[in-house]
């Protein structure tokens, strides 16, 4: 998995991935050569007393120097500059793959995991991407080049490769085969962590409200200690790791000192070559560190590419048909017939044979009781989510046979729970449409009763937005998100319970000025409250998923027992709506 997303997303040009290897044959080469240099500058030079050799020599090691260092700096550039740039298409891939979700795949995932696949995931990926790219040929070179050149100084010695190496290999294999399991549950620990944060963040009003801070603490304190005991594993583990293969190699170094003594008393190795032999030793437990290192990155990467995977992987269970049809143009008729709709994994339905048309010019009403399917029914018009049976039709184009992009042009949703991107007032009523003029965005402020608050701030349309709209309140931030769906000129206005945070002379004065604004729009309103629909052109009232009365206010009253209820108990908590009565 972690391979394939390497290549599918590191994608360095062929002349830019010439020059890595180059550079980086150069730099071990150079590495390699400058161990032997120095033997004979020792063996030749300051054993002999020629400083004319040792001058030359001197001059040649430190052109050799030169080289190295510059080949390494230009590699290790190459490397970094590659796989940042590969983060980025990552990134941008898994942005781009989750906002073709559905409702339905963002449940099933949840944000938080989202958000870690698409930061922490994407990171441990070019992590690991870069150590490869910048280790992956020169720790095998290094390695080979070293025992190669270990031997061409003295092969007695190299008996000490044959002890060592494997021993090392040993150790790091037993080390990564404990690791892979800690890290998956590691990343799984991560997830859970950045969930609790964010709902303990998201929800503070919430928890403070209710005394639950103590309870939120334990909790965090649980997941936090879960994440902490998975992490001690892992750097016990690389505790254990490095101070063994550190072992190995000063063992190896002692062993390599005392037999080399003895051969150099023998005649058989001069003082030169055992310092270059005792360099080569370095570098090949160099190598074998660098791979060792990159080893222990490896699981933890891998782990995260099959996430990041999983999310790429996923298609969305609403998409765009290979032939999409036309919605025919003019005003748009929404149909619903027969439809059925169930929740992927649950056992029951939650809406049943579900039929009503709303036409362009009037409004139609949804109201029922808590559960009854009312905010599902309205996600089911901009297809958020695909019908389970049945059909959704705009002017008798079935939802599923239209594109994607169509379906939504044609409709403004004013969702329950009111939502205001970071940017400016202005920023946020343009999403729908970016052209329209500041005068056409005052007038849309005008009709949601939102122009008076606006007018009021320092900068009026330039007025900062913070994060999910949390300067403004909870009124204005409905307001706004009911002028931002009137600047985009839908053809299908859908309000969400958007009324619900507004008083009620406010709500008569908002629905009176969008009377006229929408004219020509088919109107869809889900409300609470039976003030809000009492003038509307047809309530469809529902019970249980089920359609059990259609009709004006009137109508219904006299023949639905479940609105009357409705009524009912509206009046029985403030006397004082005349509205709500016959």
């Amino acid at each position: 998995m972690l391979v394939r997303l390497l290549r599918r997303f590191l994608r360095p040009d062929s002349g830019l991935l010439t020059l890595l290897v180059v550079l980086q044959v150069a730099s071990t080469v150079a590495t390699l050569y400058l161990p032997s240099l120095n033997a004979r500058i020792i063996d030749e030079g300051v054993v002999q007393g020629d400083t004319g050799f040792i001058m030359r020599t001197g001059t040649w090691m430190l052109a050799v120097s030169l080289l190295q260092v510059l080949a390494t700096i230009g590699a290790t550039w190459i490397a970094a500059r590659s796989t940042a740039l590969m983060a980025v298409r990552l990134r941008a891939a898994v942005f781009s793959r989750v906002g073709d979700f559905s409702a339905q795949e963002v449940a099933r995932f949840g944000a938080p995991t989202l958000i870690s696949r698409a930061t922490n995931d994407v990171l441990q990926v070019q992590q690991v991407g870069f150590m490869g790219a910048a280790m992956l040929l020169p720790a095998p070179m290094m390695m080979a080049g070293g025992v190669f050149m270990a031997l061409r100084e003295d092969p007695g010695l190299s008996l000490l490769l044959v002890v060592a190496v494997p021993l090392l290999g040993l150790v790091v294999g037993v080390a990564i085969s404990r690791m892979v399991p800690q890290f998956r549950s590691m990343q799984t620990s991560v997830d859970t962590v950045n969930r609790i944060l964010r709902e303990q963040i998201t929800g503070i009003r919430v928890v403070r409200a209710f005394v639950r801070e103590r309870t939120e603490q334990e909790r965090f304190g649980e997941a936090n200690t879960r994440y902490t005991n998975t992490s001690l594993a892992v750097g016990r583990l690389m505790a254990l790791t490095f101070p063994t293969v550190m072992f190995i190699v000063n063992a190896s170094t002692v062993a390599l000192m005392w037999f080399g003594a003895k051969r150099i008393e023998t005649g058989h190795l001069q003082v030169g070559q055992l310092v270059a032999f005792l360099t080569y030793l370095m570098l090949i437990f160099m190598s074998v560190m660098m791979a060792t290192f990159m080893s222990m990155m490896i699981p933890r990467a891998a782990v995260s590419a099959g996430r990041i995977d999983e999310v790429l992987s996923t298609d969305s269970s609403v998409v765009d048909p290979e032939q999409p049809r036309e919605i025919p143009a003019g005003p748009v008729t929404v149909a619903l017939s027969g439809v059925d709709f169930c929740y992927p994994g649950a056992e029951h339905s939650v809406l049943h044979d579900i039929t009503f048309t709303a036409r362009p010019g009037e409004t139609t009403a949804i109201i029922g009781a808590t559960g009854s399917g009312k905010t599902t029914l309205v996600n089911l018009i901009p297809r958020l989510y695909d019908v389970t049976d049945g059909a959704v039709t705009f002017n008798g184009v079935d939802l599923r046979e239209a594109a994607l992009g169509k379906v939504w042009a044609h409709c403004g949703l004013v969702p329950q729970k009111a939502l205001l991107f970071t940017g400016t007032i202005g920023s946020n009523l343009r999403l729908g449409r970016p052209e329209a003029t500041d005068g056409e965005l005052w007038e849309a402020l005008r009709i949601a009763q939102g122009e008076d608050f606006v007018r009021a701030m320092p900068d009026g349309l330039d007025s900062a937005v913070a994060q999910g709209g949390t300067n403004v309140s909870g009124g204005q931030r409905q307001r706004l998100a009911i002028a931002r769906a009137i600047v985009a000129r839908p053809d299908v206005y859908l309000f969400d319970d958007a009324f619900s945070a507004l008083d009620t002379a406010t709500d008569a004065r908002l629905r009176a000025a969008l009377r006229p604004a929408t004219r020509d729009a088919t109107v869809i309103v889900v409300a609470q409250r039976v003030s809000t629909i009492l003038e509307a052109d047809q309530i469809v009232v529902l019970e249980a998923g089920r359609v059990v009365g259609i009709g004006t206010h009137r109508e219904l009253l006299a023949g639905c027992e479940t609105y009357r209820e409705i009524v009912e108990s509206q009046q029985a908590d403030d006397q004082s709506r005349p509205e709500v009565s016959a």
